[in-house]
C-alpha cells in the first residue's frame, strides 16, 4: 500500500493528558501518522515519562514536557513553555487525543494562546467510540481524520498499522541494564518481574488501604507468589519492581515474604531501565497500570491482574506477539482482590516463555518463545 504523505512544515502535534499507559497505547497512532505524513511526531503529555518511553522511536521527533497542567496558566512557566513551542509548530497538523473535559478547559485555551488555528486541529472528541472498542483501536480510527487545512491533498486511504504498540530500547538504555545487572550479579540469569503497586498505592501519607483500591492485591499473595515462581523456576531472579516512591511498600512485600533465598529481591527502577529489563525478561505479573502496557508492548509474556475495568477496553496489547493472559475485569469481578494466588500461580506457568536465542553487537536480543514456563 502506497504511503500518504500530507504537506507540512513539521510533523503532526500529538496531545494527550494521561498517564503512563496512556501514554503507551499512542504509539499504534503515532506510527500511522508518522507514515502518513511523512514526517515524526512531535509529542505533548503529562509527566516525565514521554522522552523514555519514546526514545528509540522514529515515529516520535520530540517531546514537549508539560509536569501539570493544573491551576492557573500564569501559576507555570513550564505551561508558557509549552505553549511557545506549540506556536512554533503551529503550521503542522494537530491531533488532540484527550476526550474528556480537560480538552476544553486547559487544551483549547492553550491552543488558542499558541495561536494554533482552528482548522488545523482535529479532536477524537468528535469522533464517537463503538461499544467494548479497545482504546487502541479507538486511536486509530482517529488518525485516519484529517484536519480542515489538510484535507485536499490527502489520499483517500489512509496507511494500515498493527493495532498494538510495539517500543524499543536506545543504546544507552542497553548500556545501562547491561550495568546494572552486572552490578547486582544478575547477568545472564532469567529475570521475572512482579508489578505490584499502581497509580493509587501511594498516597502523601503511606499506603493506601486496601478497601479504597480496587487494583491491590494483599501483600501475603503477593509473597506466596513469589515463593512459587522460585520454586518453580530456581535458575531466576524473581524482583519485585516499582519506582523510587514505591521503594518502602516494596520493602514491606519483601518481609512477608520472608525468603532466606536471594533469588526473590527488590528492585527500584527509573523507567528507562525498566523498559530495557523487559526487552529481554522471562516475564511479569502485574497489576493493571502502566507497566503492564510497557511489558506488553516490549514483549515480554505477562500476566496482568484486572479490577474494575473492562479487558475489551484495556487489556495490554503486544506488538510483537508476546503472550498477554488477563485475569479478573468487568463483569465477573470488580477488585483484584477476588483473584486467587493459585489462578495466578497457573497462570504464569501456562504463558509461553521467553528465551534469549543470541545477543547482537549492538546489545539487542533475539528472542523466542517456547510453551510452559515451568513444569
Amino acid at each position: 500500500m502506497p504511503t500518504t504523505q500530507l504537506p507540512a512544515l513539521t510533523g503532526p502535534v500529538v496531545i494527550r493528558f494521561g498517564r503512563l499507559g496512556d501514554t503507551i497505547l499512542l504509539q499504534p497512532l503515532l506510527h500511522k501518522l508518522h507514515l502518513r505524513y511523512g514526517r515524526p511526531c512531535q509529542l505533548l503529555t503529562l509527566g516525565d515519562w514521554s522522552p523514555a518511553l519514546y526514545s528509540a522511536q522514529p515515529e516520535v521527533a520530540g517531546c514537549i514536557p508539560l509536569r501539570s497542567q493544573s491551576g492557573p496558566m500564569w501559576l507555570h512557566p513550564q505551561r508558557w513553555r509549552a505553549a511557545l513551542a506549540l506556536r512554533r509548530r503551529r503550521a503542522s497538523p494537530f491531533y488532540i487525543c484527550e476526550p474528556e473535559f480537560r480538552t476544553r478547559t486547559k487544551i483549547r485555551p492553550m491552543l488558542a494562546l499558541a495561536g494554533v488555528p482552528a482548522e488545523h486541529c482535529t479532536f477524537i472528541e468528535d469522533i464517537p467510540s463503538i461499544e467494548h472498542e479497545h482504546w487502541v483501536d479507538w486511536l486509530l480510527r482517529f488518525g485516519d481524520t484529517t484536519p480542515a487545512a489538510f484535507r485536499a491533498s490527502s489520499e483517500s486511504t489512509p496507511p494500515r498499522v498493527h493495532a498494538a504498540p510495539q517500543l524499543h530500547v536506545s543504546a544507552a538504555e542497553r548500556a545501562d541494564r547491561e550495568a546494572w545487572l552486572h552490578a547486582q550479579g544478575l547477568s545472564g540469569r532469567p529475570l521475572v518481574l512482579l508489578q505490584p503497586a499502581n497509580k493509587r498505592t501511594m498516597r502523601w501519607n503511606g499506603v493506601r488501604a486496601a478497601e479504597d483500591d480496587d487494583k491491590s492485591w494483599p501483600v501475603e499473595r503477593w509473597a506466596a507468589l513469589a515463593r512459587a515462581i522460585s520454586y518453580r523456576l530456581p535458575q531466576a531472579q524473581v524482583l519485585f519492581c516499582g519506582s523510587a516512591a514505591e521503594a518502602g511498600y516494596l520493602d514491606t512485600l519483601l518481609a512477608v515474604t520472608d525468603a532466606a533465598s536471594p533469588r526473590i529481591d527488590v528492585a527500584v527502577l527509573p523507567l528507562g531501565r525498566l523498559k530495557a529489563l523487559l526487552e529481554i525478561a522471562h516475564s511479569m505479573v502485574s497489576v493493571d497500570t502502566g507497566p503492564a502496557h510497557l511489558a506488553a508492548a516490549m514483549g515480554c509474556p505477562l500476566v496482568v491482574l484486572m479490577g474494575n475495568r473492562s479487558p475489551q477496553l484495556w487489556t495490554p496489547r503486544s506488538g510483537s506477539g508476546s503472550e498477554v493472559i488477563v485475569l479478573g475485569g468487568l463483569p465477573g469481578i470488580r477488585r483484584v482482590d477476588e483473584i486467587e494466588t493459585v489462578q495466578v500461580v497457573n497462570a504464569w506457568r501456562a504463558l509461553r516463555w521467553r528465551i534469549v536465542v543470541a545477543t547482537a553487537k549492538n546489545g539487542a536480543e533475539t528472542i523466542a518463545y517456547s510453551a510452559g514456563c515451568a513444569g
